[in-house]
């Protein structure tokens, strides 16, 4: 063709202000140090606030026992001795650490053994490429009910599942992380977070209504509603801003060949299901009989069994009966040399997730032993109280999710922040007529809706090592910015479902209105 009948190239799109604010957070971010390095200073600008805080008096009073909260000055002889003789329990005690490991023991024998791999494929082939995002992230809301193994099982496999079939493994992760943790207060199924926050609810409530009881469901048919909220906008989010910016995936990081499965495959899928079958039947013998050997005989009931309290081997021996029955059927594990390689292998994968670990642990003790998080919701609590908005409930709400969704930067446990918060906002309402019910579910979607941009976030480390996997150049500031608009779509639309909610007058669960009984 003449090169005067060919059309000039089409000039790309012009970035919109909210893209152009993606990449400056990008930038500014990555502009840190790296993620271990980040932490250790951290946790040395923590033991100088401290010391200033304190010699300013700063306190504030615990609204749950009354007694004042002060500022504990790490730079004494005192704190430099508990720092010194704390480095390895803060370490070893790091929440996600244990949790990450362990699963992923077990998990290396599933992957090592090609289980992983052939259920991807099996999976990837049979959906459709479109659906792909409102599955990871319909798992990773449900991930909930066994506790914390999402982070560790589902975003990698989020991220596989996207790169197997040409989309930005990146997405993958992102989508899933978003379910996973910005989700975390949504579910079909009840979690061991549900009965944990309606005792501290129900503990602030006696003070204005001696006797009312909050059950676990409190918030159900709100946790139901908003699981279909949160595939459908964090599907939105993930097609229409995450993955255009993006791009196309450039790095290295091998892709599964979608090819059909082998004769030796299919029979080792059969085997692995066949082991997850009777896994699951001892489990439910132990669970669902009467006297159930993993039955807590002062609290009978699922949520308080050793299952849930011991879910995490739960996950390890999952993956080691369906890892190894796969690599057995598929005839990929010929010995337990195959086996322990394979766990070799996948920890050490891990080597620079444990070294952020390490600094991480001691920032999160140094900034709980201060006091600093405690004081900062006390005072946001005072602040929205102050502002005296008794006379419009609604906008009352509406400063408690965002109140928690800041406080939530600091804070990420979800029981410490409502012990704090509960005390203050529970009564407050509760005199306005509102039921202790309607302010817990308000609490916890600005709970959910910024874990995912958070450094301070236990599993954030994590989330990072995983996305090395694919981009090693990946950050802070990649992450910040790849799940800031998950974390504001949430807020916006879980809110507007909340006051829609609260229009409507539906009840927040069985038995949960949202008004006291008169």
């Amino acid at each position: 063709m003449p090169f005067w009948c060919m059309s000039a190239p089409n000039p790309p799109a012009p970035l919109s202000f909210f893209q152009r604010f993606l990449t400056i957070v990008e930038k500014v971010g990555n502009v840190l140090p790296n993620p271990s390095t980040l932490f250790a200073l951290l946790a040395g600008v923590v033991v100088l606030l401290s010391w200033w805080l304190s010699s300013l008096g700063v306190q504030a009073v615990h609204p749950a026992t009354g007694q004042p909260v002060q500022i504990v000055n790490l730079l004494t002889i005192e704190g430099l001795h508990r720092m010194l003789t704390s480095v390895v329990p803060n370490f070893v005690a790091f929440p996600p650490l244990g949790t990450v490991l362990v699963c992923l023991v077990g998990i290396a024998v599933a992957e090592r053994s090609g289980l992983v791999t052939a259920a991807l494929r099996m999976i990837v082939l049979a959906a459709p490429r479109r659906l792909l995002a409102p599955i990871v992230i319909f798992g990773g809301i449900m991930s909930h009910s066994g506790g914390d193994v999402g982070y560790v099982l589902m975003i990698p496999l989020g991220a596989a599942m996207f790169h197997a079939v040409g989309r930005h493994p990146l997405a993958g992760l992102a989508a899933t992380f978003a379910g996973v943790s910005g989700g975390f207060s949504a579910n079909l199924l009840l979690g061991t977070i549900d009965p944990l926050l309606a005792g501290i609810t129900q503990a602030a409530a006696v003070v204005v209504k001696p006797g009312i009881v909050v059950h676990a469901t409190a918030n159900y048919y709100f946790l139901v509603a908003a699981t279909f909220l949160l595939i459908g906008v964090g599907t939105w989010v993930t097609e229409r801003i995450v993955e255009p910016r993006l791009g196309a995936y450039t790095g290295s990081a091998p892709r599964e060949e979608l090819k059909p499965l082998s004769t030796d495959e299919k029979r080792g899928l059969w085997w692995a299901l066949a082991a997850v079958l009777g896994v699951t039947a001892v489990i439910l013998w132990g669970t669902l009989t009467p006297g159930g050997f993993l039955l807590d005989p002062k609290n009978p009931t699922v949520l308080g069994s050793y299952l849930m309290r011991g879910m995490i081997f739960f996950i390890f021996l999952y993956g080691l009966a369906a890892g190894l029955a796969y690599g057995l059927g598929a005839r990929t594990v010929r010995n337990d040399n195959d086996v322990v390689r394979g766990m070799d292998a996948s920890v050490a994968t891990m080597a620079s997730y444990i070294v952020m670990s390490f600094f991480a642990a001691q920032f999160l003790a140094y900034f709980n032993w201060t006091n600093l998080g405690t004081i900062l919701a006390v005072k946001g609590a005072e602040g929205i109280k102050a502002l005296n908005l008794q006379n419009s409930p609604v906008l009352l709400m509406v400063a408690l999710v965002l109140l928690t969704a800041v406080i939530n930067l600091v804070i990420g446990s979800a029981s410490a922040k409502w012990t704090l918060m509960a005390p203050i906002f529970v009564p407050m309402f509760m005199l306005l007529g509102y039921s202790p019910e309607l302010v817990q579910g308000t609490y916890r979607v600005g709970d959910s809706c910024t874990n995912i941009v958070t450094p301070l976030m236990n599993y954030f480390p994590l989330i990072l090592t995983f996305a090395n996997r694919y981009v090693k150049e990946t950050g802070i500031g990649t992450m910040i910015a790849t799940m800031l608009p998950y974390s504001l779509a949430f807020l916006v639309s879980w809110t507007l479902m909340l006051m829609l909610w609260i229009a409507l007058g539906v009840p927040m669960g069985p038995g949960a209105g949202l008004f006291l009984a008169r």
